[in-house]
């Protein structure tokens, strides 16, 4: 298994990101972590010896969505600007990992995660709410674990071969 680069997760979806209002732009990316989460739980079907660190990174990609969909109020209005353009932006997503075995596409993940900090760092930094912006940096440090757990197993496989 050699260590994989992983692309610019922002630059490739900024498409999709544009299309989207930018009052609602950080709700388009909490719906983008849902799916990061479902591909976990993917893996962790794939990768059964390491399923709970697995299920445990669903999980905060789970609670990153409910943090930012609870602290980012948008119009009911924007709902389906918001949603058009979340099926390719998965899409695209997932076709990042088509032929990688599950543990280059962890390698990727785990770079994709810090991508994810520095996103949620960015947008508290431009924010005036103290309590939006405690959540948002929440948020990001909940993505640094991901990546954290998810280089411990891969070290721990490359170290053992297992």
């Amino acid at each position: 298994m050699s260590e994989r680069t992983a692309p610019n997760f922002g630059a490739l979806l900024a498409p999709f990101i544009e299309q989207v209002p930018q009052q609602a732009m950080p709700r388009f990316l909490a719906l983008l972590e849902r799916g990061a989460a479902q591909r976990y739980r993917e893996w962790a079907v794939e990768i059964p010896e390491h399923s709970e660190v697995l299920v445990a990174c669903a999980r905060r990609e789970d609670e990153i969505a409910d943090r930012v969909d609870a602290v980012w109020a948008i119009d009911a209005s924007l709902h389906d600007q918001l949603n058009a353009p979340l099926p390719a932006a998965r899409a695209l997503y997932y076709s990042i990992f088509v032929g990688l075995d599950p543990w280059e596409q962890l390698d990727i993940q785990a770079d994709a995660e810090l991508q994810g900090a520095a996103a949620w760092r960015g947008i508290a930094a431009n924010h005036s709410d103290a309590r939006v912006v405690d959540e948002l940096l929440h948020c990001a440090r909940l993505e640094e674990e991901s990546s954290r757990e998810l280089l411990r197993i891969i070290t721990r496989r490359r170290r053992t071969g297992d």
